[in-house]
C-alpha cells in the first residue's frame, strides 16, 4: 500500500502583518469588472477633457474657478460615492480637519467644499495625479523635513489666503474607519497664532458599512486600491459630517487645537459605530 502524498505547504501570506485585510487586495475581476473599470475610467477622462480647458480659461480671465470642485465631484460620483451632507460647511477663512480612510476622501470632500489640501510631497511626482493636485492648489509637505516646517507653514498661510479653505488629515495616514490615530500637530502651527478671522471646522467622513472595503490600509498599493474601487459593484453612501466650528484663538497652541478637533471627530465616529468615546 503506497503512502499518501503529503499535501503541499500553503504559500506564506502576502501581507503577514495585516492578515485581516487580505480580502482588500485586488484580483482579476473578470469581464464584468473590466467593463466597470473601463466605463468609470471613461467618465473620469471625459470630465477631465471638459473641465481642464475651462479651468485654464477661467484662470486667464481671473474669474473664481469652479472647475476643480466640479471635476472632483464627478470623480467621486464615477467611483460610486453618493455623498450626503450633515451640518453646514463654512465657505471661507476655514481650516478643515478630517479623519482619513482613502485617496477617495479628496474628491468626496473637495467635491463638496472646494477646499485645497495638504499632501505628502511624494504625490507631486505621480503621473497625472500630481498635476491634478497642483490644479487644486495642493500644498505639498515632507514628513521627514523637520527643518523645513517654517517654509511649509508659510506655504499654508499663502494657500489659505488664496483658496480660503484648506483641508488637512492630521492622522498622517489612513485607517479602516473604525478608530482614529493620534493627531500630528506640527502643521497646525499655521494656526498659532491664527490668521485673522480663520476658523477650524472638524469633519467626520463616514463610509458606513463599506468603510473597510473602501479603506486604503496596510501594504496595499495605490494602483491596487484604485482598481478595487473602479471594479466594485454598484455605488455606496458616504456621509460628510461638518461638525461645529471653533475659533483656534480660544485654544492655547497647536496641540490644544489638534486635541479639540480630535475629540469632536472621535465623538462623531463613536456615535456612528455605536460605542463610547475613549476617556
Amino acid at each position: 500500500m503506497s503512502e499518501a502524498l503529503a499535501a503541499p505547504a500553503p504559500p506564506p501570506p502576502l501581507y503577514p502583518d495585516t492578515p485581516d485585510m487580505a480580502h482588500l487586495h485586488w484580483c482579476d475581476p473578470g469581464l464584468i469588472g473590466r467593463v466597470r473599470l473601463a466605463s468609470r475610467a471613461a467618465l473620469i477622462v471625459l470630465a477631465l477633457i471638459v473641465c481642464v480647458p475651462l479651468y485654464y480659461t477661467w484662470r486667464v480671465l481671473r474669474l473664481s474657478n469652479p472647475w476643480p470642485k466640479l471635476f472632483l465631484r464627478l470623480v467621486g460620483r464615477a467611483c460610486g460615492a453618493r455623498v450626503s451632507i450633515v451640518g453646514t460647511p463654512l465657505k471661507r477663512n476655514v481650516f478643515y480637519i478630517s479623519n482619513h480612510l482613502s485617496w477617495l476622501d479628496i474628491p468626496v470632500i473637495a467635491g463638496r467644499n472646494g477646499s485645497a489640501f495638504v499632501a505628502q510631497d511624494g504625490i507631486k511626482s505621480w503621473p497625472v495625479v500630481g498635476w491634478l493636485c497642483k490644479l487644486n492648489d495642493t500644498v505639498f509637505v515632507s514628513r521627514g523635513n523637520r527643518m523645513g516646517i517654517a517654509g511649509q507653514i508659510n506655504e499654508l498661510r499663502d494657500a489659505l489666503s488664496e483658496t480660503w479653505a484648506i483641508t488637512i488629515f492630521p492622522e498622517g495616514t489612513t485607517t479602516d474607519g473604525t478608530s482614529l490615530l493620534p493627531f500630528k500637530s506640527p502643521l497646525l502651527q499655521v494656526l498659532d497664532p491664527p490668521p485673522p478671522e480663520v476658523m477650524v471646522q472638524p469633519m467626520y467622513l463616514d463610509y458606513g458599512a463599506q468603510a473597510r472595503d473602501i479603506a486604503w490600509v496596510g501594504e496595499e498599493t495605490a494602483p491596487n486600491n484604485a482598481l478595487r474601487l473602479f471594479t466594485r459593484k454598484g455605488s455606496f453612501p458616504v456621509t460628510l459630517h461638518f461638525l461645529e466650528p471653533f475659533s483656534p484663538a480660544d485654544f492655547p497652541g497647536r496641540k490644544a487645537i489638534a486635541a479639540e478637533a480630535r475629540v469632536r471627530i472621535e465623538s462623531a465616529l463613536c456615535a456612528s459605530v455605536g460605542r463610547d468615546p475613549a476617556v
